[in-house]
């Protein structure tokens, strides 16, 4: 097999992890010249640049961070396999997710987690803030926004397009296809997270951000309000998916707006954990892998 070598592989996502090659020197006992000696090794190695080096900090490129995701799903699968052979404990997880995410989504992933993975158990609650993980309540979040939370790790599961969703009655008012500047006539659901001001760029519309209409802290909420008629919601992919599927929900305009992502957000301390960076590492790969709507 033409590999690169492993000590390299493992100074990269140590130093993507940490975010610099210090921290991820202490990390791995090493100095922090032989880190970057290694990720250098293995950017020569790949023929390509997986940093972009500043004072005192670093960044991933594009290239980079496509390749973190693939080193981290693998280092993953070696651990559980090596865990296997040695013999592993039981664990016992607490998450924190956001309500609508959590049922539209998260629960059945933990259950086909638990299917491969019957040593881990999970303690789940739904909070729409990451006061929980950041106390201690809790120790792995998942939330829908942007890094950083200061004292947290954020790993990003996957990126989102922000689009509007109603109901059939409504939309058969507005017309199918309909034209954007429709929604000056009907009622438009809020979330804090959710903008529609970017989202009425991308259409093409000149409007601000409304400072009038329902405003909903529970994503989940909104949509089953968009689902009765109240109104019409922005909302992502993976809360969408289940109310589109069964048409309770409809797409009236085919513009989108670039999204932000959704992160698992953990203590440092919690993901030195082999076991928590595994799940965490296999989340990143399912999320990753659901087809955008």
């Amino acid at each position: 097999m033409h590999l690169p070598p492993l000590q390299s592989i493992v100074a990269f996502e140590a130093a993507a992890r940490c975010g610099s090659f210090l921290a991820a020197a202490d990390k791995l006992s090493l100095t922090p010249s032989a880190v970057s000696h290694r990720i250098k090794a293995l950017e020569a190695w790949l023929g390509i640049k997986l940093f972009e080096r500043g004072h005192r900090q670093i960044t991933l490129t594009a290239e980079g961070r496509d390749y973190l995701a693939e080193v981290q799903s693998a280092l993953g699968r070696i651990e559980t396999a090596s865990a296997r052979l040695r013999g592993s404990s039981k664990h016992e997880l607490r998450l924190s997710v956001a309500p609508a995410l959590g049922a539209k989504w998260f629960v059945g992933q933990l259950a086909d987690y638990r299917s491969e993975h019957p040593e881990v158990s999970f303690v789940l609650s739904t909070a729409s803030t990451l006061a929980p993980v950041a106390a201690g309540k809790s120790d792995l979040g998942v939330c829908y926004g942007e890094p950083p939370w200061p004292g947290l790790e954020a790993y990003e599961l996957r990126r989102e397009t922000v689009f509007p969703v109603c109901s059939p009655t409504l939309a058969a008012q507005l017309g199918m296809p309909a034209d954007p500047a429709q929604l000056a006539t009907v009622p438009l659901l809020r979330h804090p997270l959710l903008e529609w001001k970017p989202w009425f760029t991308a259409a093409g519309i000149d409007r601000e951000e409304p400072g009038e209409g329902m405003v909903f802290e529970d994503a989940m909420m909104m949509l089953e309000a968009a689902a009765a008629g109240v109104g019409v919601a922005l909302t992502v992919g993976l809360l969408a998916r289940s109310y589109l599927a069964e048409g309770s929900l409809v797409r009236p305009f085919a513009h989108h707006a670039k999204g932000k992502g959704f992160y698992a957000v953990l203590r440092p301390e919690a993901y030195e954990q082999r076991w928590v960076r595994h799940f965490v590492r296999w989340l990143q790969t399912r999320a990753r892998s659901e087809v955008s709507v």
